[in-house]
């Protein structure tokens, strides 16, 4: 509750009859030349100033922002709700209700351990394509589903009843990020607080990096580690620098052979080359009012590819038609345009804004586009496809086996061969691609020209679609496009994330034993924004990202080898070549679908029971309580170690001494690599574990579902079967040398348990852009609970730097200019890092001593960069932790 108003913005706005206290902006001079996101900042400020950790001073300092100016101002955000997924979700709900005995044993009240802003859960991560090509698929799918998972969601029910301002959406409704601007997001919040009702724009924050998808509404918000998001729903403000704002212009309109998908992957490739990490992105100008609500949220979702925090649109009557469309009320409308009008939050193309940097983009030069093989900013134009994977795949066949190939014989008497760069998978999924009606029409259109012209997917296609909500479905059917999508092998497997977040399932067994045991390199075409090594499938090297109506195109092309301009698709009846321009479709006639087949009445139907789910759901026996009773024969949900022995009084930060590498990496490590999300073998330090535990490999489900389960979690760190450990030559996977055991090979986990019994501490190393991709909590997690005390890499994306510090790992960067490589580490060095106890005294040091002394005693000694940016970093640190440094504070007050 705000307790100060320095600058008498607290009035009254009137909506038809209805009264809403809100801050105005105008109360604040300079407010009108912000972009529009730091006026949603402005605003969060003027409302929360409480004369201590939001001042007067910090009102000033965004009001006056420099765009040029570095960041140096930190601000207290706190944003107005919090979004979950089930992966990231359950470890939060599991360290709440442990939190909560946390604060018993403490002396504290448990019920305080509650969300103070509203917490949404949506079910969407844990489905898995375990069937596919056929109509009873989606069914056999969530059976599947609740078999494995019925155990966390049982888990996740007695959350929605134990905490208050808590909603679960149940599994099969649809993806996070699509239901939030279908249905959650309020663009404008309006809530009661103190017996008043008070109006405020919708901010949020999101334990998925893709919550950057709400930005299209208008909402500021981005991924947070599910550590900021707990803080976050516990009260706790985010801590953050006044960012630089980047102004992206849009003009001209998408060409007819070109998708929103092509756009997306131009802007990704745009704002990468750019540099946009940390800062807000900000469209603008003209062009922004004929940009369609779908095609916004697109480019939104992809905001963590470039790399940027945000990535906004303004509110504008394109946002009210969508609010409408999608079934909101004439009264949250109205707040939206009156309050937003108010607030010189509406979008006016005249009004000149100032940007720290400028971008542009006519939208009549883009042309059809995939991204790949392994990241997403890796755009390549459709035209040169054939060209880029000739070139690509030397990089994953063994050398001169460019065109391996192997026969393969299917027990239901398929019979073909396989290449290197078969399609293996094609997929129609995530919520980049899935919420935008002009992308999937146009997949549906493409199919039923490709089935006229009696055109099929290849045999050797694992076909699906996995659509982020049941609207897709409902237009699907009124256009009558699903008989036709179904002739060419895609139905509806599930709603979820599916094969972006590595639920592809598995390929068909005899395909899966001709890749393993001839080692070939195929591929994956899905409409998804993640296509990160080792992500999309274990039999799969190479991953490509593709607009919903190509993913179609190369199943039936069979092969990333393949010149659609040149090279026919099949022939028809008669005999003639059918290309892609022979059934690529027109766009006025997807636009005319549009106006026809998708409607209100469809979001009303599927959005009216969201929370209440199927007969599954409904019949799962949910524990109750104000504590959760832990079960310790659980392999899903057990109580995680962080408060063991916590006392209210904080233990000083020490230097690092004798430290060992544990891993040398190189540059682009993302959170995948670290935290892999998918599947599991037998032989992994995590399968010996579950095997231990009674559980039969069938059953091992994935990594990402066993996330409430930390001894899981810990044997999965470093893991991902794709890792380069730079301290082994030519070893892919988990493993690492152990200097306890004469730097004999070893798994990660095995090495680090060894070198705990030891007493060594560990550090890892790394190159530019460490722990970019989702926000992964785990992946910090995971890294501390090995014994990890820092890692030192030329550069850090944002969510995971501040999740280390929020586990209580140094994040140190190399001197500018220099790396492991020029610094000539071998990782084989002893490692000593001094100046941290300097923390203890309240003050942030820039740079930390960094001594490295190799086998033959050569010191090699450095001034690494101390990563911690904010004050509320270094007592998030100081105190072990941001879960640890929320609970004292709780307690206190208590």
């Amino acid at each position: 509750m705000s307790t100060v108003d320095s600058f008498g913005s607290k009035g009254v706005l009137d909506v038809n009859g209805t009264e809403y206290e809100i801050y105005r902006l105008k109360s604040v001079k300079g407010y009108d030349k912000l972009p529009y996101s730091l006026k949603v900042l402005l605003e969060n400020l003027l409302r929360t100033e409480d004369g201590a950790n939001i001042t007067e001073e910090h009102i000033n300092a965004l009001a006056s922002w420099d765009p040029k100016a570095e960041p140096s101002t930190e601000i207290q955000f706190t944003p107005a709700r919090v979004i979950m997924q089930d992966f990231t979700g359950v470890p939060c709900v599991v360290d709440l209700a442990t939190m909560r005995e946390a604060v018993k044993e403490l002396g504290g009240d448990p019920s305080k351990i509650n969300p103070l802003a509203p917490a949404e859960l949506v079910i969407d991560h844990s489905v898995q394509i375990d069937a596919f090509g056929t109509s009873d698929a989606i069914a056999r799918n969530m059976d599947i589903e609740y078999q494995r998972n019925g155990e966390r969601y049982k888990f996740l029910r007695w959350g929605q009843t134990a905490f208050n301002d808590f909603k679960v959406v149940p599994p099969g409704m649809g993806i996070v990020h699509q239901v939030n601007i279908e249905y959650l997001a309020r663009t404008i919040m309006a809530r009661e607080v103190d017996g008043v009702l008070r109006a405020y724009p919708d901010t949020v924050v999101g334990t998925d990096s893709h919550t950057t998808m709400v930005n299209g509404l208008g909402v500021l918000g981005w991924g947070v580690g599910g550590i900021e998001a707990e803080a976050a729903m516990l009260g706790q403000p985010v801590s953050m620098l006044i960012p630089k704002v980047v102004g992206f212009k849009l003009t001209g309109s998408i060409p007819a052979g070109a998708t929103a998908t092509d756009v997306v992957l131009t802007i990704t490739e745009m704002l990468r080359k750019q540099g946009v990490v940390g800062k807000f992105v900000e469209f603008y100008g003209e062009g922004v009012g004929e940009v369609p609500l779908a095609n916004r949220a697109t480019i939104g979702n992809m905001s963590p590819e470039f790399g940027s925090t945000a990535a906004i649109f303004p509110i504008d009557e394109k946002t009210l038609e969508y609010l409408r469309l999608t079934g909101r009320s004439e009264e949250q409308v109205a707040l939206v345009e009156a309050y937003t009008k108010e607030q010189g939050l509406w979008h006016d193309p005249s009004k000149e804004v100032k940007y720290s940097e400028y971008l542009e983009l006519d939208l009549s030069t883009v042309v059809p586009s995939i991204a790949g093989p392994k990241r997403p900013q890796d755009r390549i134009e459709l035209t040169d496809a054939k060209k880029q994977f000739s070139s690509d795949i030397k990089n994953y066949a063994a050398k001169g086996e460019d065109d391996k190939s192997a026969h393969v014989s299917m027990a239901d008497g398929r019979e073909f061969e396989l290449k290197n760069g078969a399609v293996s998978i094609a997929s129609i999924t995530s919520c980049t691609n899935t919420s935008n009606p002009s992308v999937m029409l146009a997949a549906g259109v493409l199919a039923r020209n490709a089935a006229a012209k009696g055109l099929t997917a290849k045999p050797w296609v694992k076909t699906s679609i996995a659509p982020g909500s049941k609207v897709v479905t409902d237009y699907y059917e009124k256009a009558g496009l699903l008989p036709d999508l179904e002739k060419l092998g895609f139905y509806v497997v599930g709603y979820g994330c599916a094969t972006c977040i590595g639920n592809s399932g598995p390929l068909e067994e005899e395909i899966s034993e001709a890749i393993q045991d001839n080692d070939l390199s195929v591929t994956a075409v899905l409409s998804g924004n993640r296509n990160f090594e080792g992500r999309i499938s274990p039999d799969v090297k190479m991953n490509y990202l593709a607009s919903p109506p190509l993913v179609i195109a190369y199943s039936l092309a069979g092969t990333m080898d393949f010149d659609f301009e040149k090279d026919a698709l099949g022939q028809d009846a008669d005999g003639n070549d059918v290309y892609l321009k022979d059934i690529w479709p027109d766009p006025a006639e997807v636009q005319n679908i549009i106006d026809t087949a998708v409607d209100t009445a469809m979001y009303d139907k599927e959005y009216g029971s969201i929370f209440d789910g199927d007969e599954r759901w409904r019949s799962l026996d949910t524990p109750t309580g104000e504590t959760f009773e832990w079960d310790s024969e659980s392999t899903y949900v057990r109580k995680p170690p962080y408060f063991e022995g916590m006392t209210m009084d904080i233990t000083p930060v020490e230097d690092i001494q004798g430290a060992r590498v544990l891993l040398k990496l190189g540059d682009s490590i993302t959170t995948d690599h670290i935290s892999p999300a998918g599947s599991f073998k037998s032989d992994t330090p995590a399968g010996k574990y579950l095997i231990a535990n009674g559980v039969e490999r069938k059953d091992f489900n994935s990594y990402g579902s066993r996330r409430g389960n930390h001894e899981v979690m810990i044997r999965g760190t470093f893991a991902n079967i794709r890792i380069k450990n730079e301290l082994l030559d030519g070893v892919e996977g988990g493993f690492t040398r152990d200097f306890t055991n004469g730097g004999e090979q070893a798994t990660v986990y095995d090495a680090a348990q060894n070198y705990k019994a030891a007493g060594v501490p560990l550090v890892v190393l790394g190159g530019k852009e460490y722990g970019s991709g989702s926000s992964r909590d785990w992946a910090a997690k995971g890294t501390t609970l090995l014994g990890v005390k820092a890692v030192i890499a030329e550069s850090f994306e944002r969510i995971h730097r501040s999740n280390l510090i929020g586990m209580g790992v140094l994040p140190l960067q190399f001197p500018a200019g220099e790396s492991r490589d020029s610094l000539k580490l071998t990782g084989t060095e002893t490692f000593d890092i001094k100046g941290v106890t300097e923390l203890n005294n309240g003050t942030t040091p820039k740079t930390l001593k960094v001594t490295a002394t190799s086998e033959d005693g050569k010191v090699t000694e450095f001034d690494a960069v101390l990563r911690i940016d904010t004050p509320g970093e270094a007592d998030y640190y100081r105190n072990g932790g941001i879960l640890q440094y929320v609970l004292r504070n709780l307690v206190r007050g208590s």
